[in-house]
Parts: structure tokens; sequence; C-alpha cells
């Protein structure tokens, strides 16, 4: 039995990047049949996303199509074009206090409410010299689960 005082429930979103979102548009939606769902712009965060789903009920899944603002500017959400994925968490606090207690590095921000409106938090790609655990490569962001999706983990 783990201490682990939180559960990652399924995948929310694959978040993905170019310098235009038009040709992921054609790709995921024109071609592939995705629908759209909505969109959200930050210049903080340097994102025009569309909001693709793929999947029906609680566990659907956001296909975030996404490009900069400001193609220089920081963060680079093209880049990587895999730029990250998006986890369903139980008690996203838990879990933020125990992966730091482990050593998991997370990005500066710490929780916020994410651009579904859902409060999320991200694990660093790479680990530091004080918290050695990262995402290996990928950054992952994890995502506090709605009741619905709560439950529906619950019921199996």
């Amino acid at each position: 039995m783990s201490d682990r005082p939180f559960r990652i429930l399924g995948v929310q979103q694959i978040a993905i990047g170019a310098r235009d979102k038009e040709r992921l548009r054609r790709l995921w939606v024109d071609l592939f049949g995705l629908e759209l769902h909505g969109n959200f712009r930050s210049e903080s965060e340097n994102v025009d996303e569309d909001i693709a789903r793929i999947g029906g009920g609680p566990f659907a899944v956001e296909i975030d199509l996404m490009q900069p603002i400001d193609p220089e500017a920081r963060p680079r959400v093209h880049e990587p074009p895999l730029n990250h994925i998006g986890l369903w968490v139980d008690d996203l606090a838990a879990a933020v206090r125990w992966l730091e207690e482990k050593g998991v590095r997370f990005t500066p921000g710490g929780i916020r409410t994410g651009a579904s409106g859902h409060d999320v938090c991200f694990i660093h790609p790479r680990g530091s010299d004080e918290q050695p655990v990262g995402g290996e490569g990928v950054l992952i962001e994890l995502v506090q689960a709605p009741p619905e999706v709560i439950e529906a983990a619950r019921r199996g």
C-alpha cells in the first residue's frame, strides 16, 4: 500500500504547438473530424489555442492546438511540437505537496486556473539539483479533476 494521497485518473489533454494553428486545425478538425469546444488566449503564457475534444463523457480528452502569440517570446508553446500532456488528478493540492516532498520540480506559478477552468500546475521537464525529479523531457500538467471525473473513476 502506498502513502500516495492522490490518484491519477486519466489523460485530460494533449497539447500540440505550431507556429500556425491553422495547419493543426486542418489536420485535427477538418481531416480527423474533432469538434472545437472553445479557445484560450493568454499574453502572459504566450499562447493562442483552440480546444478540440475527442471521446465523450467525463473521460473525453482535449486536444489543444496552440500557436505562440509571439514566436520569439517565452514560453515557446510550439517547441517542442508535442508541448505537454495533462493528467486528471483527484486531489491536486495533496499531489503537489507530496510530490514536492519526493523531490519533484514544478514550474513557477504554482496551482492556478487553467485554460479549461480547472486548477492546474506543471511538472518541469527537467529536475534540478534541489528538486531532482522532472518529467524526463516532458512537460506534465496536473489537472484537478471535477467531481464527475472522480466519480466515474471510482465506478471504474
